[in-house]
């Protein structure tokens, strides 16, 4: 009797040492993966913190990229300015004279970004003037963006590239305006220069233009919309050969094939005969 009883109670002593066992391992599992559910979220918690801070560090560098480009526009001294009666670039004390300035419109089309990265490539400055209709998609905005990132500065060449002459004063407005605040909101700053379709300005728009703070723009020459000049050679012959290439001059050109592909044989010819390009951030 007395060893069934000792019998027993060594059983109850053993199933009570295995439940305590299986207790302190169900808490060890429970306490472990307690622990690993903390390390998951603090680590989900970090990575989005890590993205968060990515996220900021690209604003806070595409804004550091925007203010420099604007200090760099500030601080670059003004040489020249715009002659608004024969439209040259003319030297302000004694800067060099002996120099073109470049322009394209109806950026950014087909080929403004290829031109503008073979003026990159020759080191030469320009203004491109944009249109309001070539800035609607992500794709234009972008276009935009890489000519700007490039250093080259973005003129207004109105919304939808109408005759101003023929169009209300309100309509005028529009044109012009707008595009100065699509531009802004696309690069970080507004446009300086405005060029008007066809050079067809009128008093209501030189009004407007001043009032932006823009400087009123046409050209002295350029050949690329008439068809004796839509191929390269042709093109850049009459570029680089012809009377009014003098010093000052305002060189007219488009987002074209042709001209695209004699923008470097015109750059090529224009240095040959000892012409400088003028930087546009240096016009008064």
């Amino acid at each position: 009797m007395k060893r069934t009883m000792l019998l027993s109670s060594v059983c109850v002593l053993m199933l009570a040492a295995c439940q305590t066992q299986a207790n302190q391992q169900v808490d060890e599992t429970e306490e472990s993966s307690g622990q690993e559910q903390n390390d998951e979220t603090n680590t989900e918690l970090a990575d989005e913190e890590n993205e968060e801070t990515a996220e900021v560090e690209t604003d806070e560098s595409e804004d550091q990229e925007v203010d420099e480009q604007e200090q760099e526009s500030e601080e670059v001294e003004k040489e020249y300015r715009i002659n608004d009666v024969i439209w040259t670039v003319e030297p302000i004390d004694e800067a060099d004279a002996e120099v073109v300035l470049l322009t394209i419109d109806d950026a950014p089309d087909k080929h403004a970004v290829e031109m503008a990265k073979t003026l990159k490539e020759k080191n030469v400055p320009a203004i491109f003037f944009v249109n309001g209709h070539f800035l609607h998609t992500d794709e234009e905005k972008e276009k935009l963006k890489e000519i700007h990132s490039m250093g080259f500065e973005i003129g207004n060449h109105t919304a939808t590239h109408p005759d101003l002459k023929a169009i209300s004063e309100e309509e005028q407005r529009e044109e012009i305006v707008s595009v100065s605040d699509q531009v802004e909101e696309i690069i970080g700053e507004r446009p300086r220069f405005f060029r008007a379709p066809f050079g067809s300005n009128t008093d209501y728009s030189r009004e407007l233009v001043a009032e932006e703070g823009m400087t009123l723009m046409n050209w002295t020459y350029g050949y690329d919309w008439e068809s004796d000049y839509q191929t390269a050679d042709a093109l850049a012959d009459i570029m680089v050969n012809n009377e009014f290439v003098q010093n000052g001059a305002n060189l007219l050109m488009h987002d074209r094939d042709w001209t695209n592909e004699a923008l470097s044989d015109i750059v090529d010819g224009l240095r040959d005969k000892g012409y400088d390009f003028v930087d546009p951030h240096a016009i008064k």
